[in-house]
């Protein structure tokens, strides 16, 4: 299943993910640090929604309150919300 989600406080616009059984197959950003972002994606395939979500959310960019990586757990919780 695609779901997309609008981050909030950070460069990126769209977050992608690609969801089946709980595992997220791929996730896009569109928008924000490009290679880092990519970095993220390839490393979190093959990842269950919620070691994700241990992993990334919380993290900051600079002084802001939120970061790619943190919207990224935010769009998952989200997803669990609404599709599980």
């Amino acid at each position: 299943m695609v779901y997309r989600f609008r981050p909030e406080g950070v460069c990126s616009q769209e977050i992608v993910l690609d969801i089946e059984g709980g595992i997220v197959q791929d996730l896009k950003v569109i928008g924000g640090c490009s290679g880092n972002l990519q970095g993220i994606a390839s490393l979190v395939k093959g990842m269950k929604i919620d070691e994700v979500i241990e992993k990334l959310k919380g993290i900051r960019c600079g002084f802001k309150s939120t970061s790619c990586p943190d919207q990224i757990s935010k769009a998952l919780e989200t997803y669990k919300k609404e599709a599980m």
